[in-house]
């Protein structure tokens, strides 16, 4: 089992940064990769960004240049650097592990909103 809790999210203006952080607790040894996604109203949820175990990142392209997933050491905790935010960012975020043993979980989400 593998616990994720999110924190960071909150009201920012268009064009301002937050720092999202995503802590991992349990069985984190058996994490292969981990990863962001978002909803927003009435939208599905997509992936913003993922990073594996070696470091290796991926980024939907809207977030391209503006989002930078990393973590401190040891896959926890992973972090979402937001900078230059949009409104259309605004989305509940959730943090996603992936195991080697084939499990996904997913963490309770922190809600990012971007004010114009």
């Amino acid at each position: 089992q593998v616990q994720l809790v999110e924190s960071g999210g909150g009201l920012v203006q268009a064009g301002g940064s937050l720092r999202l952080s995503c802590a991992a607790s349990g069985s984190i040894f058996s994490i292969n990769a981990m990863g962001w996604y978002r909803q927003a109203p009435g939208k599905q949820r997509e992936l913003v960004a993922t990073i594996t175990s070696g470091g290796v990142t991926n980024y939907v392209d809207s977030v391209k240049g503006r989002f930078t997933i990393s973590r401190d050491n040891a896959k926890n905790p992973v972090y979402l650097q937001m900078n230059s935010l949009k409104p259309e960012d605004t989305a509940v975020y959730y943090c996603n592990a992936h195991t080697k043993f084939g499990y996904v979980y997913w963490g309770q989400g922190t809600q990012v909103t971007v004010s114009s």
